[in-house]
């Protein structure tokens, strides 16, 4: 088993595997001046030129930080390519229902991506809420996703965003009956 350490590189996951991540954290719309994709912080990303923001559409994301309001970027949802949700500690859980919140109420439909401590016991759950990529760096989560290991349990009682392919399992709830 590999030992975790400071320098572990980041890879981009998805449900097809690893793959060559075409995204780069920027800090500044300086970045935009050249091409590729980017992914700025939202304070960068809101005080945007809007017509710079419109014109680079297809290759601008935004990243939030746990403390920050996803209402801040809602009008600017069909602009967006990518929102990248920040999990700085493995406790703050506040990325969940916003990924959950960009799926159901918002119905975003491009890609919404966890970076930062995301770990194999939470995988399961991020895909049912609606994350299709993450930023992984923890070697244990790298390790078991090479040898095609997701975890977590096929039953699921909650009402969520299920990953493609997951067959319906009858009511949402299991205490309403539809007899």
């Amino acid at each position: 088993m590999t030992e975790p350490t400071a320098q572990t590189a980041s890879r981009l996951w998805t449900t097809q595997g690893f793959r060559e991540d075409e995204w780069s954290h920027a800090e500044s719309e300086d970045a935009l001046v050249g091409n590729g994709r980017f992914i700025l912080p939202l304070q960068a990303f809101v005080e945007l030129d809007p017509e710079v923001r419109k014109s680079a559409a297809e290759r601008l994301g935004v990243l939030l930080l746990p403390g920050d309001q996803l209402e801040k970027i809602v009008p600017f949802l069909d602009v967006l390519s990518l929102v990248a949700l920040a999990f700085p500690a493995f406790t703050d859980g506040r990325s969940f229902s916003k990924a959950e919140l960009l799926r159901s109420r918002h119905s975003f439909t491009g890609a919404v991506r966890a970076t930062g401590q995301v770990l194999i016991d939470q995988l399961p759950h991020m895909l049912r809420l609606g994350f299709d990529e993450f930023e992984i760096s923890h070697p244990v989560l790298i390790e078991r996703l090479e040898a095609g290991d997701t975890g977590g349990i096929p039953l699921y009682y909650q009402p969520t965003a299920k990953p493609a392919g997951t067959p319906a399992k009858g009511a949402n709830y299991s205490w309403r009956r539809t007899r």
